[in-house]
């Protein structure tokens, strides 16, 4: 019987998904699962958008005082934002993007822990 993960969490209170393999470990806190637990972190931590879209924010404001100055005709500025305008929709689809294959890897460990419960 594999029953309750054995690991104390952090705050000390004890794991209380159930155990996926003999060595007693949940998913989570299974030593094998390491490295993909390790990946999935990694890709979650590193979001370019948050440096990108305050580049864009930057740009636009530089873009706005231009065009109130007269440095930069209307016309010109137009174009500039639309462009702008692109960047901002590709970083939002790469969001949506990294999203989705965060969400795939962890619905396919809830697979794995229901397949186990099954196997029981």
């Amino acid at each position: 019987m594999r029953g309750i993960c054995r690991t104390t969490k952090r705050n000390g209170e004890p794991c209380t998904a159930p155990a996926t393999g003999s060595n007693g470990y949940c998913w989570a806190h299974d030593p094998a699962n390491a490295d993909k637990r390790r990946r999935m972190a990694s890709r979650a931590g590193s979001s370019k958008g948050g440096g990108e879209i305050a580049e864009l924010k930057r740009q636009l404001k530089e873009l706005a005082a231009d065009v109130l100055s007269g440095e930069v005709g209307r016309s010109e500025a137009a174009v500039v934002n639309q462009i702008l305008n692109t960047r901002a929709r590709l970083i939002e689809l790469e969001r949506k993007i990294r999203e989705q294959e965060e969400l795939a890897e962890r619905l396919e460990a809830l697979e794995s822990v229901l397949k186990a419960r099954s196997a029981r």
